[in-house]
């Protein structure tokens, strides 16, 4: 990451100046977004709607935590009027990309500024007594951006559709200051999604209130901020990191948990591995379901309409078929 820190400034003025040479002088041009992954895309994208473009680096199957961006991605961020982010927690190589824009105009949003990180526990307390679903939020150990605790820290916090509305207000209030003259349409887009946000949580809400059963068992600890939003608990079989390795022993006290509190589905990551959900299923008689953490959508899936709303709602789906 040294070579890269020290190369990178040098390649993004040569590229940007590349960029601009052709442009001509008084030409007026659209509002220029560059964001990190899907769902800074598709909150962004919603915001701004015909009056700008806006794009993503990273594009469906892509793994946000270990990305490294091109000279030619160092570029287009230097040349955007805006650049979006989630956190440092999801993007983790963002910090060392904001160090080489000291000579750039663009304008940093960090959209998740201002929400309460948390801890991944490793799900290892989740398993031990059903009833402990309420979570104790009150004794888990809460995070901001810079505080130095990003290591197990979970960074999916635009899967609670509260912390997604956050989000998007976040970046609609800078975007609306960047780009002025269009503010009222700006106002406008937002007002409308943010309406549509507050739907699907009042559909989670309504669905999950008198739910009997409040646990659910997945592959990879991508859902507590949604388990919490609803008063759900999530257990997982691995942590934050999809590919950890997970011990036999672990395996087999899951697997106890599943048998012993009647678990009727094992949820994988529709862009992960599902071997460990698969092995569970098959040795606990479960069946097997999708959550998506909305990280990544094909370009032929958003063709065909499928975006953050679409997926959350095929999230809920899914969810009803255990939080009964």
């Amino acid at each position: 990451m040294n070579l890269f820190k020290k190369i990178i400034p040098f390649m993004v003025l040569f590229l940007a100046a590349c960029g601009t040479s052709n442009t001509e002088e008084g030409t007026t041009e659209s509002l220029d977004v560059v964001t990190t992954f899907y769902p800074m895309y598709n909150f962004t994208e919603n915001i701004v709607g015909t009056n700008g473009n806006v794009t993503a680096l990273l594009g469906a199957g892509q793994d946000t935590h270990s990305y490294e961006p091109t000279p030619k991605d160092m570029a287009a961020i230097a040349e955007a009027d805006v650049f979006v982010y989630s956190s440092e927690y999801m993007e983790t190589w963002v910090p060392s990309v904001l160090e080489t824009l000291s000579d750039s105009d663009v304008t940093v949003i960090n959209a998740s500024e201002g929400i309460p990180f948390y801890e991944d526990d490793d799900a290892d307390h989740n398993h031990d007594h059903e009833e402990d679903h309420a979570h104790d939020h009150d004794d888990e150990e809460e995070h901001h951006e810079g505080d130095g605790h990003n290591h197990a820290v979970d960074p999916h916090v635009w899967l609670d559709p509260v912390y997604a509305k956050q989000m998007v207000e976040t970046i609609s209030a800078t975007i609306q200051s960047v780009d002025s003259e269009n503010k009222m349409a700006y106002q406008e887009n937002t007002a409308a999604y943010v309406e549509q946000l507050e739907a699907l949580d009042a559909e989670f809400q309504a669905a999950f209130q008198a739910a009997d059963n409040r646990v659910f068992v997945v592959q990879h600890a991508a859902f507590g901020y949604l388990a919490r939003r609803y008063d759900l608990t999530e257990v997982s079989i691995s942590a934050l990191t999809s590919n950890q390795e997970v011990s036999p022993a672990k395996l087999a006290e899951i697997g106890n948990f599943i048998k012993e509190n009647d678990v009727e589905v094992i949820y994988y990551q529709d862009s992960g591995n599902n071997a460990l959900a698969t092995t569970l299923a098959k040795e606990t008689d479960t069946e097997l379901g999708v959550l998506s953490a909305v990280e990544g959508i094909t370009k032929s899936d958003q063709e065909a309409g499928i975006d953050y709303l679409t997926i959350m709602h095929n999230n809920l789906e899914a969810l009803k078929q255990t939080i009964n």
